[in-house]
């Protein structure tokens, strides 16, 4: 493989004239210790007792879906080191009511696309009828939700400086711009978008979490030379050290749902003002009083924990309830990963990876522990107490946390967001972590840790399929130039002539977990960087078609529509499993599907059991059918 990537640096690209290839790095394509991570992982997997024959396989051709990824040119041609190489997210949803769950995707430049789902694994790209393109602005999130409570996905959109979108859908997956009306204009560098209902009365809410002014006015143009319809604002020179400058933050908002189609920002009035440089959040009540709370990361300082004070206040908490604090995170979920009934929650970090371009496997344990950074970068308020790394909260029986990111091994190298789901159905979560950092750094895989039963996390990509990628690709063309032409005086055009192509390492970005075939397992699409994306999909069942699955979904009354918020518990097999629907699947966005648990050879539910955000509790009597979706509705006691 090394040796064809090199024989194609350096040959003529096709019949045209000659084509001079690079990369940055240099070594991009020397990576030998693939094959060794490989073996490694296949030999220590090899007698652990859980359940890991089977494989994904990347069936993006056999999908139909030909969506590629395009970044701005400050992430491209004219690379700098900005927050636009954080790049976008994808949902899902069933935007048309027909039962299968169809796809979202944001990009930078060129416009999103909506893909429906066909069945069978195969989609088609609906974007023009669904009028959700947004073409000419510099998307990053997605997140699907009903916002009018009439049962089917609404659809908001964040961006970079070209104003936020919101959709209202019809039903039948054709989308009306509704952003004027609703009051939720911003023209700000916006990144993720949660809906919650913060105070109880049965209608979404909204928080926009904004990353800072890392961008100047100028602005620039991306796609190929001359084309002008996807501009963008130029970042700034010194846009990774703007957290410095604390007239450059830019507060996150959160809004009411004021009904009738209308929100209000009501951060000042409700104490949320959070104004650190953030990527994501997510909703959860930690403290299990019955109002949700908010966890906002910041990417270039400490992670927020804002308790909700019964709809009248938020306040921040997080040095009251954590012993230490995560600095410099990017993705988060929550979820009870030992299934011993509490939500502990998970935080990846992939700043202490960038400024130290290491091989897989050297040093990647130690950035965990606890430890002091440097004041002029960090600026910490907790010298000492942050984690420089991946880090897990652990709930304990009295309601406090610690930090165990070392013991049970869910550290890995670069990481973006995770998406959390039992891959293998045996009734423990797992997680994959999209990784990479692409151009500029060399190529990592990304990470699927398989749950040992509550005691660990194995990691197990090679081990599945999911790495090495398909025809074993690490890097891709990143950018072309013609040093005869326009870019002349472009770096890597120095000393050449004709055409140059730059290569960079593939990465991904967004993913979600969902049972993409409707065939009883779950399966993995990615949005990658400046690339075409990965279909994922899993042979679990046709290579072990005893296992049992129960898929929830729910259907609010009192409470929102889409029970977001609500806890689920599920008794099958002897054993008990509780989820918390907050839509997060992966970085950048928030999705609107069923809870998925996995029942391993289980041939009944016993019982299921929802605390609606409405503070009803309800349960649902078994014995119940397996290998279904079951549709609860909230009831009116």
């Amino acid at each position: 493989m090394l040796a064809q990537m090199r024989a194609v640096l350096n040959e003529p690209f096709g019949d045209g004239p000659h084509t001079v290839h690079k990369s940055h790095p240099d070594d991009l394509f020397y990576a030998p210790w693939m094959e060794d991570r490989e073996a490694a992982q296949r030999e220590a997997n090899r007698d652990l007792d859980i359940r890991q024959d089977f494989t994904f396989e990347d069936r993006l051709a056999e999908s139909g879906i030909t969506f590629v990824n395009r970044a701005v040119a400050d992430s491209t041609r004219d690379w700098k080191l900005n927050h636009y190489d954080h790049a976008n997210g994808l949902a899902v949803a069933d935007v048309d009511g027909d039962g299968r769950l169809d796809l979202y995707f944001p990009r930078q430049v060129g416009g999103n696309e909506l893909w429906r789902n066909l069945g069978a694994g195969r989609f088609e790209n609906i974007t023009l009828r669904a009028g959700v393109g947004l073409p000419g602005r510099v998307s990053v999130s997605a997140s699907f939700a009903d916002i009018d409570n009439d049962g089917d996905a609404d659809l908001f959109v964040t961006t970079t400086r070209h104003g936020n979108a919101l959709f209202r859908n019809d039903g039948t997956g054709v989308f009306t711009d509704v952003t004027r009306e609703a009051g939720l204009e911003s023209m700000t560098h916006s990144s993720s978008a949660e809906f919650f209902d913060y105070d109880r009365d049965g209608r979404l809410d909204l928080f926009v979490v904004n990353v800072g002014q890392f961008t100047g006015d100028e602005v620039g143009y991306s796609g190929d030379r001359g084309e002008q319809e996807s501009p963008y604002f130029i970042g700034m020179k010194e846009a990774f050290a703007a957290h410095l400058y604390p007239e450059r933050a830019e507060r996150s908002r959160l809004y009411h749902n004021e009904g009738e189609g209308r929100f209000r920002d009501v951060s000042e009035e409700l104490g949320l003002d959070h104004r650190g440089w953030s990527g994501d959040a997510t909703p959860l009540d930690l403290n299990q009083d019955g109002w949700i709370d908010l966890y906002v990361l910041c990417m270039q300082g400490n992670d927020e924990y804002w308790i909700n004070r019964e709809g009248k206040r938020f306040e921040s908490y997080s040095t009251t309830l954590f012993p230490v604090l995560p600095w410099g995170s990017m993705g988060v979920k929550a979820f009870d990963w030992n299934n011993d009934g509490r939500i502990d929650l998970s935080t990846t970090n992939m700043h202490a990876d960038m400024w130290e371009d290491k091989p897989y496997g050297v040093g990647e344990k130690e950035k965990a522990s606890p430890k002091a950074m440097p004041e002029s970068y960090l600026r910490s308020r907790r010298p000492g107490k942050n984690v420089f790394g991946n880090a897990f909260f652990e709930g304990g029986p009295d309601g406090t946390y610690r930090e165990v990111s070392e013991t049970i091994n869910s550290e890995n190298y670069w990481p973006w967001g995770l998406s959390v789901g039992d891959l293998n159905a045996d009734g423990w979560p797992d997680a994959f972590i999209t990784s990479c950092m692409n151009l500029q750094w060399r190529y990592h895989p990304n990470s699927l840790l398989l749950n040992q039963r509550g005691q660990r996390f194995v990691d197990s990509e090679f081990v599945l399929g999911v790495e090495p990628r398909r025809g074993r690709r690490i890097a891709a063309p990143w950018y072309e130039l013609q040093c005869d032409g326009p870019d002349r005086n472009h770096p890597d055009c120095e000393g050449e002539s004709g055409r140059v192509v730059v290569w960079g390492a593939l990465g991904s970005r967004g993913s979600v977990m969902f049972d993409l075939d409707e065939d009883g397992d779950l399966d993995l699409v990615t949005n990658d960087f400046n690339s075409e994306p990965m279909v994922l999909v899993s042979n679990l069942k046709q290579r072990h078609p005893e296992v049992a699955s129960l898929q929830v979904q729910l259907r609010g009354q009192r409470s929102n529509r889409d029970g977001l918020g609500a806890r689920v518990e599920v008794q099958a097999g002897g054993q008990t499993q509780v989820q918390v629907l907050d839509g997060q699947s992966g970085y950048l966005s928030q999705s609107r599907m069923p809870l998925y648990f996995g029942l391993d050879l289980a041939r009944q539910v016993d019982r299921v059991i929802v605390e609606w955000p409405s503070g009803v509790r309800q349960e649902v009597a078994g014995p119940l059918e397996i290998n279904r979706t079951l549709v609860v509705e909230e009831s009116g006691d």
